[in-house]
């Protein structure tokens, strides 16, 4: 006979804690609407002078004005772990200095015309803390 599993609590974080586990982190989603459609990319990211620069593997003339990103750490045995969402506008990285310096930071899946970075601007950031209860 299976135990059942035991519940989470999702706890709400604070931005500050939010921004540091998402620096602790190096990839996650970028999420966005195309054609009517929620469009859903991998990504990889680097939290600089308070902007989230992001390599994605997306044309960078489909990227909308604002997009969402998503960086979590789930475990998936227990459900514990975090998740953090940064809404806001963003404009792709074009002086080739500043691409370059990125794309040697960011490791990429496709080269060429569907390998896009994103400087995002958040202007709303949450997060939550999934945890177990205490029996």
């Amino acid at each position: 006979m299976s135990t059942p599993a035991s519940p989470l609590h999702m706890t709400e974080l604070s931005g500050g804690e939010a921004l540091w586990l998402l620096e602790g982190s190096t990839l996650g989603q970028l999420a966005y609407v195309q054609r009517e459609q929620a469009a859903i990319r991998p990504a990889r990211h680097v939290w600089e002078y308070g902007r989230l620069i992001v390599r994605t593997p997306v044309p960078a003339k489909a990227v909308p004005p604002t997009v969402t990103y998503v960086a979590d750490e789930i475990d998936p045995k227990t459900g514990a772990g975090w998740t953090v969402n940064l809404t806001g506008p963003v404009d792709v990285v074009c002086e080739p200095h500043e691409a370059a310096h990125y794309r040697r930071a960011l490791a990429g899946w496709v080269h060429g015309p569907h390998d896009t970075l994103l400087r995002l601007r958040p202007q709303t950031i949450t997060g939550f803390r999934l945890t177990g209860t205490e029996a």
